[in-house]
C-alpha cells in the first residue's frame, strides 16, 4: 500500500521542511506574479523561516531566497518530501 504524502500550504509548513508545489489558488495576476518568481506546480521549495503570527515566510526556490507575505504563502499548496 502506498503511503499518502502530507500536503500543506507554505504558510503552515515548518521551518526546514521541503516540498513540491502541487497547486496555487488565486487569480491569474497572483499566479503570473508567482510564476515570474519561479513558483509553479512541480517546483521544489524549502521553508527557511516562518515568522510568528501573520508575518512573512522565507523560502528557497531554484537556488534563490524569497520572502512571501503570509496571505500569498497560504495560497501555495505543497506536498512535503
Amino acid at each position: 500500500m502506498k503511503h499518502k504524502k502530507e500536503q500543506t500550504t507554505l504558510s503552515d509548513a515548518r521551518d526546514g521542511q521541503t516540498g513540491i508545489i502541487i497547486s496555487i489558488l488565486g487569480g491569474s495576476m497572483s499566479a503570473k506574479r508567482l510564476a515570474d518568481m519561479g513558483l509553479i506546480p512541480g517546483t521544489g521549495v524549502k521553508i527557511i523561516r516562518r515568522t510568528l503570527f501573520s508575518g512573512p515566510v522565507q523560502i528557497e526556490v531554484c537556488g534563490s531566497r524569497l520572502v512571501l507575505g503570509r496571505g500569498l504563502a497560504s495560497k501555495i499548496f505543497i506536498e512535503i518530501q
